[in-house]
């Protein structure tokens, strides 16, 4: 680890001070730096491209303690040794493999030149598949190093739904009483949501928790963090929140954010694409197929945008919340006849990936 003492001070995320106070200690003097990301929250966090020599490289302010960066830190060298493409924590001058500053934590990894994954293309998002099924495969014995906080998730999706299915009830409730325009269309959309909800914690119900597989998890596996190179190659970025936990979780995290979008609307055909072709490389028990299935049953969206409507209804803009329930709710027909059609057909194959 290298270690600088000085007084906080916000400036010093400003390009000039990054170069003058901190990429010296990666052996970088007088590159081009520039701000990709600044986020000044609780997490707060800073991403810059460094160029220098005719290389890149991302600085990164990371928002979590060193013995969760330790962790982020062997799932990294983990997976690199297992031939997946994920970017190295470059040394610093003394061998560390971060820069302690101000009281944070810098860490300096290659500049991954490439273009997102593309979710309207199939072939990004069969390989995106594929390249998930691998890293879960690959890590299922992972062990971080010594001095490591074991991050975990794990978390009962039947507990998890039940919880926010009580609260679209209570809501449900308070828009019956109010009667505003949030609350009418609330009101109008309710029914289709509960149906949602009512599959997806019947099938949650079922789920046998030791029948899950489990194994290192990327955490936020969108097309953001998935990038093409120019060669080709498939390289997966942004481990800030890996962890153990379901592999089902991830693969539901990804396959929600595709399907939801207007383009990708709730298609079963490239719903059963993406499980099949993970499928043939890591198989998945019958409690994962039932864990991703109730997982993208639910009315996330619909039941988070309410939740926090009447939380904060005397000062929120309702305009923006109006907009959003209308958003949330345009295609929430074509996710329950999505459902519908899905678990008919995977509950007459006994929940397995057959024709």
């Amino acid at each position: 680890m290298s270690s600088i003492v000085c007084n906080p001070d916000k400036s010093v995320f400003y390009e000039e001070n990054i170069l003058k106070n901190i990429l010296p200690y990666f052996n970088i003097f007088e590159a081009n730096v520039s701000m990709v990301k600044f986020k000044d929250t609780d997490k707060q966090r800073a991403v810059y491209r460094i160029d220098f020599n005719s290389h890149s490289y991302c600085l990164k302010k990371v928002y979590f303690p060193e013995e969760e960066l330790l962790y982020v830190y062997s799932s990294l060298e983990w997976l690199y040794r297992n031939d997946l493409n994920v970017p190295k924590l470059l040394p610093s001058s003394n061998n560390g493999r971060f820069v302690e500053y101000n009281d944070m934590l810098f860490i300096l990894t290659p500049w991954i030149e490439g273009i997102k994954c593309n979710f309207d293309k199939f072939n990004d998002v069969i390989s995106s598949s594929i390249e998930l099924a691998k890293l879960h495969k690959c890590s299922q014995n992972f062990t971080p190093i010594y001095g490591s906080i074991i991050r975990t998730g794990f978390d009962n999706i039947y507990i998890s739904n039940s919880k926010h299915f009580e609260q679209l009830l209570q809501i449900s409730n308070l828009a019956f009483k109010i009667q505003d325009s949030f609350s009418k269309k609330f009101i109008d959309d309710f029914d289709v949501n509960l149906e949602l909800c009512k599959i997806s914690l019947e099938l949650s119900s079922n789920i046998n928790s030791k029948d899950l597989s489990i194994s290192l998890c990327h955490g936020d596996y969108v097309n953001k963090n998935i990038i093409f190179s120019s060669d080709k190659k498939l390289w997966i970025i942004d481990f800030d929140k890996c962890r153990l936990d379901y592999c089902a979780h991830d693969l539901s995290y990804f396959m929600r954010r595709l399907l939801k979008r207007e383009n990708t609307n709730w298609n079963i055909d490239i719903a059963m694409s993406i499980l099949k072709a993970y499928n043939t490389y890591k198989p998945l028990t019958k409690s994962d197929i039932k864990y991703i299935i109730s997982y993208i049953a639910f009315p996330q969206k619909y039941w988070k945008i309410s939740r926090d409507y009447y939380k904060n209804i005397n000062k929120c803009s309702k305009t923006s919340f109006q907009t959003l329930i209308n958003k949330a709710s345009a295609r929430n027909e074509n996710q329950l006849n999505f459902i519908n059609y899905i678990t008919n057909r995977l509950s007459k194959n006994n929940w397995t990936l057959g024709n």
